[in-house]
């Protein structure tokens, strides 16, 4: 299923460049998919350019940026509409000093949301989001207990990690090896990070910090080519 036939996810809703028709067509074309070019070309006016309307949008000028970074081949239109969100939200840049949104702003235009770490994207998210005038109560406090109820779960799992690395003794055995199974474990909330896949993230942690392990053996031990070689072949056997 394409980008385009998911896009209605993103906070076009709010605007009034797309109407309910249009949003519920792109809802519908999730699950048959259909196109759906027609619904974005009405933010292009007759020569085929994106409307000059959109230009004072900032917040929907943003969410159709990030939405662009969805893109597949063949979709031309968000290719176009990249170009011209990056461009016009850099020209609204100086005119945002005292405009909360400046700040998700820049962020986007360093480092997209779908180019970020989702917990992390999602902690800034709450941050940007807070300074809202607009913003949910209700859905803000929801936000903050999720994130620190999930926070408190990877805290707790990070010290089971830690204690099976320390069981293992490996800076008293292996005293040239690089510890970084706290490391290792951010990286794989990378891949896992939801409740549901602790066992998931709890392998992949520690296979690769063992991976990462057999990788100092090689690198950083004073061991011999001859000994390097005999410790090769057991591994490959």
């Amino acid at each position: 299923m394409s980008t385009m036939t998911r896009i209605f996810t993103l906070q076009l809703s709010h605007s009034d460049y797309l109407d309910n028709k249009d949003m519920l067509s792109l809802v519908n074309s999730t699950y048959h998919d259909a196109s759906v070019f027609d619904v974005f070309n009405k933010l292009k006016d007759n020569e085929g350019k994106f409307k000059k309307s959109l230009i004072g949008d900032v917040r929907g000028l943003l969410s159709l940026y990030e939405a662009t970074f969805l893109s597949v081949r063949q979709e031309d239109i968000l290719d176009k509409a990249m170009e011209f969100t990056a461009t016009r939200l850099n020209y609204a840049l100086p005119n945002l000093s005292n405009n909360p949104i400046a700040a998700q702003v820049v962020h986007a235009l360093d480092q997209p949301i779908h180019k970020g770490l989702t917990r992390l994207e999602s902690r800034r998210y709450i941050s940007f989001y807070e300074k809202d005038d607009s913003h949910n109560k209700v859905l803000l406090d929801f936000a903050k207990l999720d994130f620190n109820l999930l926070q408190k779960l990877h805290q707790r799992e990070s010290s089971e990690i830690t204690r099976w690395w320390k069981a293992l003794d490996v800076p008293g055995k292996l005293p040239f090896a690089r510890d970084r199974v706290v490391e290792v474990y951010f990286w794989m909330l990378g891949v896992y990070y939801e409740p549901q896949y602790i066992l998931g993230t709890r392998i992949l942690t520690k296979a690769v910090s063992l991976i990462s392990l057999i990788d100092d053996i090689y690198d950083a031990s004073n061991a011999t080519i001859e000994e390097l070689v005999l410790f090769n072949d057991a591994i490959q056997s």
